[in-house]
């Protein structure tokens, strides 16, 4: 006779493990297809759990889940910027943006239907969720560049290249995610060095800030 094999004993998920689970399961299907294509059923079985269980965590429905599974993808993309300040900032930069791409290359439709409004399902409060993580950018970035006391040049500047990445993300999805990725990062880091000079050129605070900056060579 062959030899038993005892079976796994189940283990009850803790409420944080379920919840966590079922906004996992969310997110790769919001990444797959827009919001407004994915039901509480299609979520369910994605988990391996009931319609029921759903709603027990998520008693206001597919409109709470998304906007909590919206959250955590916020949250995430707010990590992509959480880079230590050590070395050449620019070198800091194309390792934030790595994560920051890869992020854009794994949740794809979802991260278009979010950034560009398109979803029926779309409130108040996804928008502040999805401003706080440009605006958590741009103060990391500004860390990054040692600006303690930002000035409305420099800020401004920061703001517009986090835009100007946000867009560049977007349009790179729509051709069909060309240029690879190694080329979109280089030539956002060269952008965001080429809008520092020309504000540099105008503003002596982002003037004296390039200046003091450590660089990779």
């Amino acid at each position: 006779m062959p030899p038993h094999v005892p079976t796994p004993a189940y283990r009850r998920l803790s409420f944080d493990e379920r919840r966590s689970q079922l906004l996992d399961a969310s997110l790769r299907l919001f990444a797959q297809r827009t919001p407004e294509d994915v039901s509480l059923d299609d979520v369910a079985a994605a988990a391996g759990v009931s319609r029921p269980l759903v709603y027990r965590y998520f008693p206001g429905g597919k409109q709470q889940l998304y906007e909590a599974a919206l959250t955590s993808a916020a949250e995430q993309l707010k990590q992509c910027f959480d880079e230590p300040r050590e070395g050449a900032h620019l070198s800091r930069l194309a390792r934030v943006l790595d994560r920051y791409l890869a992020f854009v290359d794994e949740h794809d439709i979802g991260f278009s239907a979010l950034l560009q409004g398109g979803s029926v399902v779309e409130t108040a409060h996804t928008t502040t969720v999805v401003d706080g993580v440009r605006r958590a950018a741009v103060e990391h970035v500004l860390h990054h560049l040692n600006a303690t006391e930002p000035g409305l040049r420099l800020r401004m500047t920061v703001r517009v290249w986090i835009a100007a990445v946000e867009a560049a993300s977007l349009i790179w999805l729509d051709e069909g995610k060309q240029p690879p990725l190694d080329e979109l990062q280089a030539w956002l880091v060269d952008q965001f060095t080429a809008v520092l000079a020309v504000t540099a050129a105008h503003d002596p605070q982002t003037a004296a800030l390039l200046e003091a900056l450590p660089t990779d060579g």
